[in-house]
């Protein structure tokens, strides 16, 4: 298996753990898409990232395997930190578990303003994006 399907864990508390991993996809002629798949209890949730309008996903010029991004913000979902915000915004929104798809994006935003305010300095996690 690639470094780039290999399976990681994801230890969320003392009770909660996912199984992790990452993939580029082509459909059937359709755009390409960047899948993050948690798997947990016996549950596959896929989350989906479909190359689009203003989006971008995997190897394009100038990314690379498992870089999703918009106009605005890019997240490496190999990183086990990006990883553990898509569950906690998941998790937030009542959507996991979930056995099936997901679509990545609209969960995005969210993720990608949160873990920018995270590498501010002095700015607490839970403090809402501003206006």
């Amino acid at each position: 298996m690639s470094d780039q399907r290999r399976r990681r864990t994801l230890v969320v508390d003392g009770t909660t753990t996912y199984v992790w991993t990452v993939r580029h996809r082509h459909g059937d002629g359709g755009p390409c898409q960047e899948v993050l798949t948690l798997h947990r209890d016996g549950v596959r949730t896929h989350l989906v990232f479909q190359d689009g309008e203003g989006r971008y996903v995997g190897s394009v010029a100038y990314g690379h395997s498992g870089g999703v991004g918009d106009r605005h913000h890019h997240l490496n979902l190999n990183r086990p930190g990006v990883v553990r915000a898509f569950v906690d915004e998941a998790v937030k929104r009542e959507l996991l578990p979930l056995d099936g798809e997901l679509d990545g994006w609209e969960l995005f935003t969210a993720v990608a303003l949160s873990r920018a305010a995270a590498a501010i300095p002095g700015v607490p996690r839970d403090c809402p994006p501003g206006p």
